[in-house]
């Protein structure tokens, strides 16, 4: 079967080829733009934990600018706000590969605080092409085969992001460490260029009805706080977000300057996690409509659990090695996905099979991303050390607690998932939002674009009638 679908191979798909084009091209840049490769060359440059767990945190944290970017929509249309966002987001890029080309011994701090702010405009323009993209690509594929792109693209998009770490971990191998970054960030540029071109083969669409931002606003805090099976889960993923959020780089950073392994190692392990995702992935499709989600609830919780004592051991000389830390990356991978798609299943039944639905699952992808990017910073603050030399590091004793705190997380969190309610005899509808439950990015710019941001100023500030 063909990678990408052709007039032959899949003539209902081949339409919307560009969109799958994109989706490949654009996992070349985020891999290694907001991924451990960003993780590692912050370390390189002097990088404190609290700034990694900062440059980490800019992809969840800017999700809001989504919501004012969606007053831009009836100026521009979707096609030219996302085409404007992600061409924008391409130059930042250009900063760190010039940080590259200047290939420090020692980092300097102007050099952090350069990437830092790279990043931060990358994601902040990232989160404005957002704005318009998931409900773009929504209006322009027909529904009977939506559920195939939406899941062509996360098959794709994998293959991209697992070629891409297997890319850097043999650059980080074989050149120096310098040279290997400058490789991926030029990469990175390419994949952002080429899913650029890629997306402006797509047609526009027109703009869908869109809802009041007083409404949304009303409705939120009763979403959110009132009594319901709904508020309950939304917290409990919340809680969940906050307690693994912050392992991948931190765990990442910690292996670079407290344990000292090479950059390729750290990126050999990355490729352990996707195995992980996808060998998940593979073995709960056929096994969750049966069993139900919250079994895989509680394995995600239990796999969480078992990550977080490994490290302790680790963190404390009692184990160690390529191989059970290769496992350990497995399990993370393997808990996540476990997660992600029992999530998937579990939502639909809780929300309301109405117009709200949108709203109640792009609400709950919101909350998860922003709440949960805040942790990383937080735990920066605590974890960051300075070396006799004045390097930058981990406290060691201080990632035992971040640990021990994750394991007595995962239990509490496994007591109150147990208690949750499921009806697997009774079928439920498809989200309707495509992937957005496992793409909490997608579920966000999926809800900013129900808003009408100028429908704000014509209900707080009355029209007069008499006006000419």
């Amino acid at each position: 079967m063909a990678l990408f679908p052709t007039a032959k191979s899949d003539p209902e798909l081949a339409p919307f080829r560009a969109g799958l084009l994109f989706a490949f091209f654009n996992a070349l840049t985020w891999q290694i733009a907001i991924g451990t490769p960003l993780v590692l060359f912050a370390e390189r440059l002097g990088a404190s934990s609290f700034q990694v767990g900062l440059v980490y945190s800019f992809v969840f944290l800017l999700t809001p600018i989504q919501v004012v970017a969606t007053a831009l929509l009836p100026l521009y249309g979707f096609k030219r706000v996302t085409l404007g966002g992600w061409a924008l987001r391409s130059f930042f890029l250009a900063v760190p590969l010039w940080l590259t080309m200047l290939a420090p011994d020692v980092g300097r701090p102007w050099m952090v605080s350069t990437l830092i702010w790279s990043v931060f405009f990358f994601c902040f323009f990232r989160s404005v092409g957002a704005a318009a993209m998931t409900t773009w690509l929504i209006g322009l594929i027909p529904p009977p085969v939506r559920g195939r792109y939406f899941s062509s693209e996360q098959f794709i998009s994998g293959i991209g992001g697992v070629a891409t770490l297997i890319a850097c971990a043999a650059l980080f191998a074989l050149l120096p460490i310098y040279v290997a970054l400058l490789v991926q960030y030029a990469i990175a540029l390419v994949g952002s260029t080429l899913s650029y071109y890629a997306l402006k083969r797509l047609p526009d669409i027109a703009r869908p009805p869109p809802l009041s931002l007083l409404a949304v606003a009303r409705a939120t805090p009763g979403i959110v706080f009132a009594p319901s099976e709904f508020r309950t889960f939304l917290w409990l993923s919340v809680c969940y977000a906050v307690v693994t959020t912050p392992i991948p780089p931190f765990a990442a950073y910690f292996l670079k300057v407290g344990s000292q392994l090479s950059a390729g190692q750290i990126m050999v392990f990355e490729i352990f996690r996707y195995c992980g995702v996808i060998a998940g992935a593979w073995l709960l499709r056929r096994r969750i409509d049966a069993a139900g989600a919250r079994p895989f609830f509680l394995l995600s919780l239990g796999l969480g659990a078992m990550v977080a004592v490994v490290w302790w051991l680790y963190l404390r000389d009692v184990v160690g090695g390529f191989a059970i830390m290769g496992g350990v990356y497995f399990v993370i991978g393997l808990g996540a996905v476990c997660w992600n798609i029992a999530n998937l299943h579990y939502l639909p039944r809780l929300v309301p099979e109405t117009g709200d639905r949108a709203l109640f699952i792009s609400i709950h992808g919101a909350a998860t991303a922003c709440i949960g990017g805040c942790a990383p910073i937080l735990w920066g603050l605590f974890l960051k050390s300075t070396g006799p030399d004045g390097a930058s590091g981990i406290d060691g004793g201080v990632f035992q607690w971040f640990f021990a705190t994750g394991l007595v997380s995962f239990c509490i969190l496994s007591v109150l998932v147990a208690k949750l309610r499921e009806d697997t005899s009774t079928p439920v509808d498809p989200i309707i939002i495509g992937n957005a439950v496992l793409n909490p990015f997608r579920a966000a710019s999926y809800l900013v674009n129900l808003i009408d941001a100028k429908s704000i100023v014509r209900e707080v500030v009355p029209q007069r009638k008499d006006r000419p």
